[in-house]
């Protein structure tokens, strides 16, 4: 008896270590790469340029692995997960590098793309090892559905108030508030009521979007998917009644919102957020800039927010989801750097770390490694030199995607010191007092790649490096 049990016991230890070693010999790694983006930031395009990249690395030198050499090939793979929609990776490029050049649709709900490396080892031994394999399974996801969990913790009169308080001065709530004037919360539930309210409220989310505003949640009113309709989605922000009742527009809205976070956000964080291992949030800081001060200091409590999320100990309903796990990396990128001269990529980038500076310490106290750039993943414009007001101004030139005429945009200067954009922007100021941003909207330019070329960006490769090159590199 006592030696059957040994028996087993060693049996169970030599099978382990069997594991163990199939596991060294194998050394296959797997990363998960979450990518997100608030609205127009261009998520789909950095998705299908890292890829392509990624295929053919000819401009790829900042990815240190590649610098090395130590990436010895790279493939497409069947993803993980048979229940999550695919990144339609082929269709996209085709849409980037046709012979009429297009931004690709974008995604509004959960992809996946599977990406493999094999690596050669490094150090002295690396040679005798023989190469690793690394996975990289990249999971879109909308930024909006990110901005949802911050209701898990909240109430719906918390929530509501939090609303109706933020977009009270904003023209495009007008019609939103002007349905709430004389309504009784308390008054008997009507269905054609409440439907009424949900699609007037989704209108303000659409405009507030619109007009540079990223605070547009629930997300999935704006990306309802399956779930147009249902009474999951058929809610909106009401003043809490003096004197709550049983059957009332209030408690059935209220009901309404507990289900939406039950059955809607706490799901996605389940089966997707949870399982993410680094994360990069695409930002379109440029056009937050150029709408003024208030959709500025917007994007700041949506950034804070976003960062808050990888915070476990700041959420209960977190921490009890990711038991101890935790996101490694977080990158902020700001996007269409291409819009910009590179003489000012470094003002571009010191606002994007001043309006993380807030949360970003908590986030590195917690473990989390966080980093901001400016990128472009596809580049569409040149540079050239203007002469501007009897001066010389660094400009950019591109094809643009309202006209398709050839166009040279000289933006303006962002400040040296970015608290001259983020002072006024808490102090709630209308405008810009001593400037004026501008920003236009550029098609894709034609390519012609050649062989082991992916398409021209601006830093994807150092964006690359920092969310996942040390997993290649074995670190």
């Amino acid at each position: 008896m006592v030696v059957g049990r040994l028996t087993e016991q060693i049996g169970r230890g030599l099978g382990a270590a069997g594991e163990t070693l199939g596991d060294a010999v194998s050394s296959e790694r797997v990363v998960r790469l979450g990518v997100t983006g608030l609205a127009r930031a261009g998520k789909t395009v950095f998705i299908t340029s890292l890829v392509a990249n990624l295929l053919n690395r000819g401009r790829m030198p900042g990815l240190r692995a590649e610098a090395r050499g130590a990436i010895a090939g790279v493939w497409l793979q069947p993803q993980p997960d048979d229940t999550v929609p695919r990144f339609d990776y082929e269709t996209h490029l085709a849409a980037l590098t046709g012979d009429d050049p297009r931004w690709p649709s974008s995604t509004r709900a959960v992809s996946e793309l599977r990406l493999s490396f094999r690596v050669a080892r490094q150090g002295i031994m690396g040679g005798f090892r023989g190469p690793r394999r690394v996975h990289l399974d990249i999971v879109d996801y909308p930024g909006e559905w990110l901005l949802d969990l911050g209701l898990m913790e909240k109430s719906y009169d918390a929530w509501s108030r939090e609303v109706l308080e933020r977009i009270a001065p904003r023209p495009a709530a007008a019609p939103y508030l002007a349905a709430l004037q004389g309504l009784d919360p308390s008054q008997p539930f009507d269905e054609g009521l409440a439907q009424r309210l949900a699609a007037t409220f989704t209108d303000y989310l659409s405009a507030a979007r619109q007009a540079g505003f990223f605070d547009c949640t629930p997300g999935r009113f704006l990306m309802p998917g399956e779930l147009a309709g249902s009474p999951v989605l058929t809610f909106a922000p009401l003043p809490a009644p003096d004197r709550p009742r049983r059957g009332s527009l209030h408690a059935e809205l209220e009901r309404r919102y507990n289900a939406y976070r039950r059955e809607v956000v706490r799901p996605f964080f389940r089966d997707h957020f949870a399982r993410i291992d680094r994360q990069v949030v695409l930002v379109d800081a440029l056009s937050a800039i150029h709408s003024g001060p208030q959709a500025v200091e917007d994007l700041r409590r949506a950034m804070a927010e976003i960062l808050g999320s990888f915070r476990p100990g700041r959420n209960a309903f977190l921490t009890r989801l990711l038991q101890g796990r935790r996101v490694e990396r977080i990158l902020f990128a700001a996007s269409k750097a291409d819009h910009l001269h590179h003489s000012q990529h470094p003002r571009l980038t010191a606002i994007l770390e001043a309006l993380l500076q807030e949360a970003r310490s908590r986030a590195d106290f917690a473990g989390a490694r966080t980093g901001a750039m400016a990128l472009a993943a596809v580049r569409a414009t040149v540079e050239e030199t203007l002469t501007h007001q009897g001066r010389s101004v660094d400009a950019v030139r591109g094809l643009l995607l309202e006209t398709g005429r050839q166009a040279a945009l000289y933006p303006g200067a962002l400040p040296e010191d970015p608290a001259r954009l983020l002072s006024p922007a808490r102090e709630g100021a209308e405008r810009w007092l001593d400037a004026d941003f501008r920003v236009m909207n550029f098609a894709p330019a034609r390519m012609t790649l050649r062989p082991g070329e992916g398409p021209p960006h601006i830093r994807l490769d150092r964006a690359a490096d920092f969310l996942f090159g040390d997993r290649l590199l074995g670190e």
